[in-house]
């Protein structure tokens, strides 16, 4: 459950983008990464160990936790953690030691096993569950392992909520098995977009979905995905809209529109779409009717994860490598 991942804050004044670096003392908002570089794992960030908590009872001697796929903060007591499963350990290793801090460290995805999903003997324990602030489980979805236990799947990719929904949903995507679920606060499943395991480009097909976005009136953004090339928008009742994008068409000079791995979106206030077009390093920016307006680049050598806006203006985003640097910046944050 260990945070390995390489994170840049980018100012987005007026349509502009910055990307704040460490060292740069009169770039805006260089104060919040002050000391930086302290720590090439964490930046400025202090690690809390063990959290959090391994779950109890002998069910769980001998597992760990299994890929972690997303984490919410709903509040600083609610953090909703969707994650692939549990997996086994070898005999003698702690019970919730993380396979990344084995020696040699083995990866939670692995390939297929004789079930066809992914991962080394994952079962589907505590794929959705809320932890409070000291990482301690007050509440567990155990109704719903099931649904991500399919073959070729692997489980959640996201697990988000909408802060326009006074209702308080929550959206669970499945990217391996095609699926955006929709879910009321208490855990009844009310809505599903995707045929489960069929991949496509449609109203109701997706290949490989990975986030989700929303408008203030419940209009909402899928991005699609792994596989797919595209941005698609529903109504609030789930209603396909329309969608945009497309593989490029030269591979090594790729365009606006044209799409690699499209792998996480937010949206600001003034409604404009910011997409995570990975494959292609960069960040590509859309208005809401899917409109082309602008793009930067995250770093020749960025595997850039997931983005947000949060309420100062700034975006967020999430390499997969903290030592993947972006060409030109004295240091990363």
């Amino acid at each position: 459950m260990r945070l390995a991942t390489q994170l840049t804050k980018v100012l987005m004044p007026m349509g502009l983008a910055l990307v704040v670096v460490g060292g740069c003392t009169e770039t805006p908002g260089s104060d919040i990464l002050e000391n930086a570089e302290r720590d090439v794992d964490t930046g400025p960030y202090e690690l809390v160990g063990n959290w959090p908590e391994w779950f109890s009872g002998e069910d769980h001697e001998g597992l760990t936790w299994g890929s972690t796929g997303a984490v919410y903060a709903e509040s600083p007591d609610r953090i909703w953690i969707a994650q692939r499963g549990e997996l086994p350990l070898s005999d003698g290793v702690e019970s919730g030691t993380p396979y990344s801090m084995l020696h040699p460290p083995r990866t939670a995805n692995g390939g297929d096993d004789t079930d066809g999903n992914r991962g080394w003997e994952r079962r589907y324990h505590h794929v959705i569950f809320v932890v409070n602030r000291e990482g301690r489980v007050v509440e567990y979805w155990d109704q719903h392992d099931k649904l991500f236990d399919h073959p070729g799947g692997r489980g959640p990719h996201s697990i988000k909520m909408s802060r326009y929904d006074p209702e308080k949903h929550v959206w669970v995507i499945d990217d391996q098995l095609h699926q955006i679920h929709k879910f009321t606060y208490d855990g009844e499943l009310v809505m599903t977009l995707g045929e489960r395991g069929v991949p496509g480009r449609g109203p109701n097909n997706f290949g490989r979905p990975t986030d989700i976005a929303w408008l203030p009136d419940g209009t909402f953004f899928i991005s699609d995905g792994y596989d797919g090339t595209r941005v698609a928008k529903f109504d609030p009742d789930g209603n396909f809209l329309m969608d945009w994008g497309s593989a490029p068409a030269d591979p090594d000079n790729p365009g606006p529109y044209e799409l690699n791995t499209v792998h996480s979106l937010a949206i600001s206030e003034d409604r404009r779409l910011f997409v995570v077009d990975r494959g292609h390093n960069r960040i590509q920016v859309f208005d809401e009717s899917g409109e082309f307006l602008e793009m930067w680049p995250t770093g020749d050598r960025s595997i850039a994860t997931t983005t947000l806006i949060t309420e100062d203006g700034f975006l967020w985003t999430a390499q997969l490598d903290s030592e993947k640097r972006n060409p030109g910046s004295e240091s990363s944050t």
